[in-house]
């Protein structure tokens, strides 16, 4: 089965309040370091892969560059590694090829690379159209700028396009955030990924939030029942537009799913390379299902070599995986599937807790498949928590 790869790039020109990822703002002096470091894990991922213990084909139907903004990468940089990876692995020439961007970092040299390198998809982290709310969080764009990357980005033959939104930004409400829909469905873009603000301490606004405080415009964030509303309202706006929802946070027309993040969905084999990256890759002999392992989340630590870490998926989390992985798509998880991969025993230990949940109105059963309800994805880290719990016993 052809591989997805994901190479992470850690550097922003800002870090957003919001944001609980690996990524921060670095001196560019350290950009060579890294990108060196990741080309050698790229090539030597043959041996990575014999050590890890997993079994992987050269064949990719896939990349994925995120972070982080790739954008900011020096052009030498960003083809540095497009070619590493060409002259490591076997790409599909029709594999999708899919670069996060910061609107208002397309510049000409970085279309122009992205024209050598075959880049063919986009993923724009717009957040807000509405200036105010984008500027809370320390987006530097404007709603021009966005719509100005749009245009270019279509010049230059890439029309298959993400918009990132979040629900929940400070200062939102019903309607700025129809605004926002409004625009994005306007720009007639082919994806749309919709995600509520996460509240944790891994992030400063997340801290402050819990804490009571009003740094970061903290005290104009909408309650958790309004985010859940406007969640709502996206779904039922994109929906009637043609964009229609897929996964818990993500919505496509016809034929324009991201395969890529289908691989992680799916439980398809992909790499990782760079800070905080992750692998999942079949094992070699066949004892257990497949084998996890992932990088360093701290930039100075990944670039000390840090060991990788390992984690082996026997057949019980495997079970797990394959129904709250399955479960966030929108046509769930199919019993018969289950059945033949796992044994009957499989689906019968679960019955009671999929008939309970079911009868909570969080989960919908058609004939053999069971899917998340409208509120069973509001709430459906607690479905998921309940599926790993049964499984366990």
């Amino acid at each position: 089965m052809p591989l997805g790869l994901y190479i992470s790039i850690p550097f922003c020109r800002t870090k957003c309040t919001y944001c609980n990822f690996a990524s921060d703002v670095f001196s560019k002096a350290i950009f060579e370091r890294y990108i060196r470091r990741v080309c050698q894990d790229i090539e030597h991922f043959p041996a990575t892969a014999e050590q890890m213990g997993g079994h992987f084909q050269r064949e990719v139907d896939s990349i994925y560059l995120g972070g982080g903004t790739p954008t900011i990468l020096d052009i030498t940089q960003l083809r540095r590694l497009f070619v590493t990876v060409s002259q490591n692995f076997d790409v599909q020439k029709r594999a999708e090829v899919t670069i996060e961007c910061a609107p208002g970092t397309l510049t000409p040299g970085v279309l122009e690379v992205f024209d050598l390198c075959g880049v063919n998809r986009v993923s724009l982290g717009v957040q807000s159209f509405v200036d105010k709310e984008a500027a809370s969080v320390g987006r530097l764009h404007s709603r021009k700028t966005v719509l100005d990357d749009m245009a270019h980005l279509r010049e230059a033959g890439i029309a298959n396009i993400n918009v990132d939104l979040i629900a929940g930004l400070p200062h939102q409400n019903v309607e700025s955030w129809q605004f926002s829909l409004d625009e994005t469905i306007a720009s007639q873009v082919p994806h749309v990924s919709v995600y509520m603000l996460e509240v944790d301490e891994d992030s400063r606004l997340g801290r402050e939030l819990m804490a009571g405080g009003t740094k970061y415009h903290a005290h104009f964030v909408p309650d958790e029942d309004l985010t859940a509303d406007l969640y709502l309202i996206a779904g039922e706006r994109l929906e009637s537009a043609g964009v229609r929802q897929y996964e818990i946070s993500n919505f496509a027309t016809v034929g324009a799913e991201s395969r890529h993040n289908l691989k992680y969905w799916t439980r398809q084999p992909y790499l990782g390379f760079g800070v905080d990256a992750h692998s999942m890759l079949p094992c070699c002999d066949g004892t257990v299902e497949v084998v996890r392992f992932s990088t360093a989340d701290v930039l100075e630590e990944y670039l000390a070599n840090a060991p990788l870490r390992r984690t082996v998926v026997h057949e019980r989390a495997a079970l797990e995986e394959s129904f709250f992985l399955g479960l966030r798509l929108n046509r769930g998880v199919d019993l018969r599937d289950i059945t033949a991969r796992f044994g009957e025993e499989a689906v019968t230990s679960l019955r009671a807790t999929m008939e309970d949940l079911v009868h909570a109105g969080w989960l919908a059963r058609f004939d053999h498949t069971i899917r998340l309800t409208a509120r069973g994805r509001l709430l459906s880290n607690e479905v998921f928590e309940r599926f790993v719990s049964a499984a366990a016993v």
